[in-house]
């Protein structure tokens, strides 16, 4: 089996895009350990990976495409868009396939058994502005004036705020041949959007596969003084912290109309954990990097730094970068979670940690609800710090439950993504 998976992707420093990628390769090769896989995303050269589970290790290639202002490439999004809309005009069978044939990347994505979109989770929407929306459906349209197949894999849908991007939201859904969406309102959105098509069997449901990667030791693992011996029954509540909410979204201007102040919110809850609920609080990012001010490990070092005296051994921070599988193991270390990345919150709930989940768009609500625990998101955009901060102590008293229904729940979670591919086949 042939697969090209796209807005799938190792390169972004987001654990979460990271963490979607894992999964699918791992229900991919659980159907089938010997296909093939090509990620076509954004790059300037092509990549190559060694994809590493418990049982499998495979070989990942990035086929890159561009988007840059050198249109005249032959792997430039536009060209690639031109060379299919001249593929769908060309009556000659024989001459399509010259036109394929010439150009590399249309060649590897028409030779492959099945193409299948999953737009970073939460990208299939335009809440992150035009920019982003582009760089998603382009090379879904793509594929599609190819008259290649399309899959939608597990993702959330919209919402979509302009006339343009549901117009052109909608002419996707329609021409898609399966869409499934990782949440149930997904499936709602999807049907209003496809217009007339409401009864379309082609949609389905099918949870978040971020569940199923696995956890993995890291080799280097630095907590700054926490030990890596503890055990699930010592009060340590991980805590992610968003880099990207931290900074006001995108705008820097409160993007995303969070009620109170995300920076207040983040360093009252810090002392609420350690002062007043006497837990051991380990700062956990999420998105890594080295420059960029949404990156979560530069915005956990400003913190650490500025209250590591205050709290002294009670708070603690995960230094260095670490994969998807990686710092799945660290917030496996934690008896409790709160995050503001959603997959940060899945890594925890996935090894039947209970996660709050401090949200900025639907897709948190969406994703929580399919485990039955829509009440551990806590939204700033609706809620006041003293409401947030009610739902956390509550979620703190009610841990152990949650664990325990978690932990029954989990098992079929993990088969039915294992299974997603082999459904698809």
């Amino acid at each position: 089996m042939k697969v090209c998976l796209l807005g799938a992707t190792f390169e972004t420093g987001n654990m979460g895009v990271s963490a979607l990628t894992a999964g699918i390769i791992e229900s991919i090769i659980h159907n089938d350990p010997n296909a093939e896989i090509i990620l076509l995303d954004s790059g300037k050269e092509k990549i190559s990976y060694k994809f590493k589970t418990i049982d499998h290790e495979i070989s990942i290639r990035l086929v890159n495409m561009r988007f840059s202002k050198k249109i005249y490439l032959s792997n430039h999004i536009a060209m690639l868009i031109l060379q299919s809309l001249l593929f769908r005009m060309i009556p000659s069978r024989i001459v399509r396939e010259r036109l394929i044939s010439g150009n590399q990347i249309l060649n590897y994505t028409c030779s492959c058994d099945y193409v299948a979109s999953i737009n970073g989770g939460d990208s299939f929407s335009d809440i992150y502005g035009l920019k982003r929306f582009f760089f998603v459906v382009l090379p879904q349209f793509l594929i599609l004036f190819l008259k290649r197949p399309l899959i939608l894999l597990p993702q959330t849908i919209g919402p979509f705020e302009g006339k343009m991007t549901r117009f052109l939201a909608g002419y996707i859904l329609e021409n898609a041949s399966t869409i499934y969406s990782r949440d149930y309102t997904g499936l709602n959105e999807a049907r209003e959007l496809m217009r007339e098509k409401y009864k379309s069997p082609k949609l389905k449901f099918c949870h978040d596969v971020g569940f199923v990667i696995q956890s993995l030791k890291p080799p280097n693992m630095d907590l700054d003084g926490l030990l890596e011996s503890l055990e699930r029954n010592n009060d340590v509540t991980g805590l992610n912290v968003s880099g990207l909410l931290f900074m006001g979204g995108y705008t820097g201007q409160n993007m995303f109309g969070l009620k109170s102040d995300y920076k207040e919110l983040i360093y009252e809850l810090i002392d609420l954990l350690i002062n007043k609920k006497q837990l051991t609080v380990l700062l956990v990012p999420h998105v890594f990097g080295f420059k960029d001010p949404e990156c979560d490990n530069l915005v956990c070092e400003k913190i650490y730094s500025e209250l590591k005296t205050k709290y002294k051994e009670r708070l603690f921070l995960a230094r260095g970068h670490y994969n998807q599988n990686e710092i799945k193991y660290i917030i496996g270390m934690c008896n409790f979670f709160i995050g503001s990345r959603m997959h940060a919150c899945i890594a925890a709930l996935s090894q039947c940690i209970p996660a709050v989940g401090i949200a900025y768009s639907k897709k948190f609500k969406g994703v929580f609800e399919t485990v039955d625990l829509q009440h551990l998101v806590a939204d700033p955009r609706i809620l006041n710090k003293k409401e947030i901060f009610e739902i956390i102590n509550h979620s703190i008293e009610d841990r152990k439950n949650i664990s325990t229904m978690l932990q029954k729940l989990m098992p079929e979670v993990r088969q039915e993504i294992l299974n997603l591919f082999k459904n698809i086949v």
